[in-house]
């Protein structure tokens, strides 16, 4: 995936969306706080739908392959 980066000089090595300051981690946040995310790319303008679609296929499939286990 190449939709998020993790260095260690962009936001103490926390999973950000790449090319922004936004951490993924926000967008869980707002989707369990009942957000929607058209609300959530409103307020982080730098995030494209495409790597927040791309996000949460990567988390459907952790969860899926967890659930086969």
């Amino acid at each position: 995936m190449n939709t998020v980066e993790v260095n260690e000089k962009k936001m103490g090595g926390v999973m950000v969306f790449k090319g922004t300051r936004v951490p993924v981690r926000n967008l869980f946040d707002y989707l369990k706080a009942g957000e929607s995310v058209k609300d959530f790319l409103e307020d982080f303008p730098t995030v494209s739908f495409e790597q927040v679609r791309e996000v949460l296929q990567k988390a459907e499939t952790i969860v899926e392959s967890e659930s086969a286990a």
